[in-house]
C-alpha cells in the first residue's frame, strides 16, 4: 500500500529592517528560507515554491500587508500548494486573517518545529515535553468563540450566560498543562535520583551540544559504540542518551547526546525540554559541535551560545569540535589544524574532526582528557605487596601503567591514576627515587 502524498508546501520568508523586533539575530532572508526548506522536508512536506519580503515592520493584521497577501495567493494557486509556512511567529489574529485571505492553511515557524518534534519524540518523556510545548503554544490562540457559544442554564439562580466554550477550552488546556508539568517534574526528580547515584561514584560528565544537523549523534555513536538515530533530517535526536566512555587515561566518563539547537528556538520549547537539557546544565565539559563545512557556522555558534546562556551554562568548560572536516578543501583542513589554544594554557579549544571517517577523534579524546576538571590524573610510584591483585586490577581498569617490575617485596609500579583511586593507594606510595 502506497503512503499518502506529501503535503505541497509554499515558503514565505519575511525580514524586518527594524532588527530590534523580537530580539532576533540577523540572518539574511535567503539563509532563513534555506533553513526553513530543511525544516519543511523534516516535517514531510514537499516544497513547491517560495517567496520573500523585506519590510520595515510587521503588519498588525497580516504580518506582510494586503498587497503581498494578494501576490502570495496568486503564487499558491499557480503552484497548487496546500500549505503556507511563514518563517516568523504569527499572532493569532495574523494567522486567522491570512488563512481567510489565502483560503489555505497557514502555519508559522514555531508550529512547524513543534510538528517535527512530535514526529521524532520516541520516549514517554519526549512525548510529554512535546505535548506541553504544543499546549503552551495553543493556549493564547484560543479565540473567536466568546459569548455566542455560551451555554445557558435553566432554573432559578442559573439564568444568564454560563461558561463560554472558549472559557471551557481554556480551562481544559490549563488543567492538562498542569498535569504535564507535574509529570515532567516527576521525571526531573527521577533524573535527580539517578544523577545522585552516578555522582556517588566520581564520574565526570560531558555533553554534546550544537546546532541541529551538526553531526552530534554521528559523533556520539562513533566514540561510544551507541546506535542513536543519526539522520540528515533536522531534530532527528530529541530524547537524551547517556553512555559511558573510556578516555585515553582510562578514566571512565559519561557522555550525553542532546537535542540540537536552532535559530530563535522558541522559549516555550526550551522551557518544555528543561528536563532533557538538565544534562547540559550539569555537565563538567561541553563539546560544542559545529559543521565546519557550513557557511553559516559562525551564526550557528552564536545561536548555541545564546541557548547556553538561557540554560545558565555559558561558563562551563568547553571544546569546540569542528565536525565534517572531510568536506573541506586541503587548504581549509590545514587551517583548521592550526591550534586555537586556551588563553594562558596549552589545552586546545578547537579540534577538527570527521565523525564519519574517524579523522581527529584520538586528538579529541586526548583534549577531553586534559580539559575535564573532575577526577584529575596524577602520576604515582607504588610498591604493591604480594597478593594485591585487586589493587593491580583497579590500576589496569582505571589508570595507565607505565612500568611494573617484580621485586622481593612485591611489585614496583609507575602509573597515572585518577584522584578517586588515590586514597586506596596512599599506603603504597613510595618516593620517586
Amino acid at each position: 500500500m502506497r503512503g499518502a502524498a506529501p503535503e505541497r508546501v509554499f515558503l514565505l520568508g519575511v525580514e524586518f529592517s527594524q532588527q530590534s523586533i523580537g530580539g532576533r539575530t540577523r540572518w539574511a532572508v535567503e539563509e532563513s528560507l534555506a533553513e526553513l526548506m530543511e525544516l519543511a522536508a523534516s516535517a514531510g512536506g514537499e516544497v513547491v515554491g517560495q517567496m520573500s519580503q523585506t519590510r520595515p515592520a510587521p503588519d498588525a493584521a497580516t504580518l506582510i500587508g494586503r498587497g503581498k497577501v494578494q501576490e502570495l495567493k496568486a503564487a499558491l494557486e499557480a503552484t497548487g500548494a496546500d500549505l503556507t509556512i511563514v518563517d516568523q511567529d504569527l499572532s493569532p489574529t495574523q494567522q486567522r486573517n491570512l488563512e481567510q485571505a489565502l483560503e489555505r492553511r497557514v502555519v508559522d515557524r514555531t508550529q512547524l518545529i513543534l510538528d517535527i518534534f512530535a514526529r521524532h519524540a520516541r520516549t514517554r518523556e519526549g512525548q510529554l515535553q512535546v505535548e506541553l510545548a504544543m499546549l503552551r503554544y495553543r493556549l493564547p490562540r484560543l479565540a473567536g468563540r466568546g459569548v455566542a457559544m455560551s451555554r445557558l442554564g435553566g432554573g432559578i439562580g442559573t439564568r444568564g450566560p454560563g461558561e463560554t466554550q472558549l472559557e471551557s477550552d481554556r480551562r481544559r488546556l490549563q488543567q492538562r498543562i498542569r498535569k504535564l508539568e507535574s509529570a515532567l517534574e516527576a521525571v526531573r526528580q527521577q533524573r535527580g535520583r539517578q544523577r545522585q547515584k552516578r555522582e556517588a561514584v566520581p564520574l565526570a560528565t560531558a555533553a554534546l551540544v550544537g546546532y541541529t544537523n551538526a553531526g552530534k549523534s554521528t559523533l556520539f555513536n562513533r566514540i561510544t559504540g551507541a546506535e542513536v538515530t543519526a539522520s540528515p533530517r533536522m531534530f532527528a535526536t530529541l530524547d537524551p542518551t547517556v553512555r559511558a566512555l573510556r578516555l585515553p587515561s582510562h578514566r571512565r566518563i559519561l557522555l550525553s547526546d542532546t537535542v540540537g539547537f536552532l535559530r530563535d528556538l522558541p522559549h516555550g520549547l526550551i522551557s518544555a525540554f528543561h528536563a532533557t537539557l538538565e544534562e547540559v546544565q550539569r555537565a563538567s565539559l561541553l563539546l560544542l559541535v559545529l559543521d565546519a563545512s557550513s557557511p553559516d557556522r559562525d551564526l550557528h555558534r552564536a545561536q548555541v551560545e545564546r541557548v547556553l546562556g538561557e540554560l545558565e551554562a555559558s561558563h562551563t568548560p568547553r571544546l569546540e569540535v569542528w565536525n565534517k572536516a572531510d568536506r573541506l578543501s586541503q587548504t581549509e583542513r590545514e587551517a583548521l589544524r592550526a591550534p586555537m589554544l586556551e588563553q594562558g594554557g596549552e589545552a586546545p579549544l578547537r579540534i577538527g574532526i570527521s565523525a564519519l571517517t574517524g579523522e581527529g577523534l584520538p586528538e579529541l579524546l586526548a583534549a577531553m582528557d586534559r580539559k575535564l576538571p573532575l577526577d584529575p590524573i596524577r602520576r604515582v610510584h607504588l610498591q604493591l605487596p604480594h597478593g594485591a591483585g585487586k589493587l593491580l586490577h583497579a590500576l589496569y581498569e582505571s589508570g595507565v601503567i607505565y612500568r611494573a617490575e617484580a621485586n622481593d617485596d612485591g611489585l614496583q609500579v609507575v602509573a597515572d591514576v585518577p584522584a578517586s583511586l588515590l586514597k586506596q593507594l596512599t599506603p603504597y606510595w613510595r618516593d620517586e627515587n
